[in-house]
């Protein structure tokens, strides 16, 4: 297979050569070229990156170069102009390189549950990693297209704000929808990418979810904002400090929470071992309370990558599957190993096109019980193009269903 090529933007932040842009832009890259704005090329060492935030930090062996300035985008209102920079050309060598973009600040806080799936397909990530990525993103009406990835939302002071991260189209292009990654929480991630080569996030111990109207009348709260508290990790800082699930967090520092994802933000712009003073509401009163963060062990779960077993007659449907083992099974969340559980499905194939996704456990094809790659090959083997076979799928919390795949080709 020859070797693929992808693209993206970025932006340099110091005079000796640093750049700041997306993880998924370089993530599993073997060979980065960076493209300056006069034509030149350099060759880029990777210097840390963070799927929990998509945030990835590289170097060039260059000096001198003009450089970006952080701005605030705690600072930043809704309706406010920004600016949108990339590079939807691939390489510099396209018709659309380096282009300029206007919009406003759509909103703030969108938690679009983008990284969270991404880290849950991903098999050198177990599910509980999952759980530390930070959706906290500023969205954007300024034209976003594929490859601006990782360029720089600025305000009209030419400051940096965010960097491009995602869209939500249904086409793969802009549809009027762009986000960007908060600056301030960009910048925390890149000192420690650059200090340690890796992320060292702050951690509470708590799991949680946004506030409802009915959540706030239940328990008294003044706003309808904050994050209530689900369970608290048993020997974590929070269950140290007292907390319980049912409180209510609605400031850090006395800085209001409106969300999860805006507590999980403000949470990370502190370093493992700094004390900070939580609001809560519990029993419909305010209380304070000081927590001393830890350390999260987001590198510590880190898992090998599985190689699946690919069958040829399962590529027919557009996927590959491999035996539930107890680490499959462990990184999956189902409660025992055993059976089929599809690893990986193509973009824009049979399977894909009908919603079945990684992590599925394959009972049953056509009818037929699937205990292992033997039997699906005997089940598949003389289906042919243009036939349509019925399968059976679990996930993970129990629930089952029935997914009737066309074979792609003629009869």
């Amino acid at each position: 297979m020859p070797p693929q090529r992808s693209g993206g933007s970025g932006f340099i932040i110091s005079d000796d050569g640093f750049i700041l842009t997306n993880d998924h832009v370089v993530a599993n890259a073997t060979e980065i070229t960076v493209w300056t704005r006069d034509r030149r090329s350099f060759p880029a060492e990777l210097i840390g990156t963070d799927p929990t935030t998509d945030v990835a930090v590289i170097t060039i062996d260059q000096t001198g170069r003009p450089t970006l300035s952080f701005g605030d985008d705690e600072s930043l209102r809704v309706g406010e102009w920004i600016l949108a920079v990339g590079n939807p050309g691939f390489g510099g060598a396209t018709q659309l390189d380096y282009t300029v973009t206007a919009g406003i600040v759509s909103a703030k806080g969108r938690p679009l549950q983008l990284l969270q799936s991404e880290l849950l397909r991903n098999p050198e990530f177990g599910a509980e990693s999952a759980g530390f990525a930070i959706e906290d993103f500023i969205q954007t009406d300024a034209v976003i297209n594929p490859g601006n990835s990782g360029g720089p939302m600025v305000n009209l002071m030419g400051q940096v704000v965010g960097i491009n991260s995602a869209i939500a189209s249904q086409t793969g292009f802009y549809q009027g929808y762009g986000f960007a990654i908060p600056i301030n929480l960009a910048q925390r991630v890149m000192e420690d990418l650059i200090e340690f080569g890796s992320v060292r996030r702050p951690w509470m111990g708590v799991s949680m979810q946004n506030v409802t109207p009915e959540d706030a009348e239940y328990y008294g709260l003044p706003e309808v904002q904050g994050a209530l508290i689900q369970s608290v990790t048993p020997g974590s800082p929070a269950e140290k400090a007292g907390l319980e699930r049912s409180d209510v967090i609605v400031a850090i520092d006395g800085e209001a929470v409106t969300t999860s994802g805006n507590l999980q933000n403000r949470v990370a712009q502190f370093r493992p071992g700094d004390r900070i003073t939580v609001t809560v509401y519990r029993d419909r009163t305010s209380r304070e309370v000081g927590i001393r963060l830890d350390e999260a062990p987001i590198n510590q779960n880190r898992q090998p990558t599985v190689v699946a077993v690919e069958s040829r007659s399962a590529e027919k449907l557009g996927i590959e599957v491999a035996e539930l083992t107890e680490g499959l099974a462990n990184q999956y969340q189902y409660e025992e190993p055993g059976g089929i559980v599809i690893t990986d499905v193509r973009a824009g194939g049979a399977a894909g096109r009908r919603g079945v996704a990684p992590g599925l456990k394959l009972l049953e094809v056509n009818g037929q019980p699937i205990e292992n790659e033997s039997d699906l090959q005997q089940v598949l083997e003389d289906a042919e193009p243009g036939e349509v076979v019925s399968l059976l799928l679990a996930d993970p919390r129990g629930g089952s269903r029935i997914v009737n795949i066309r074979i792609p080709g003629n009869p």
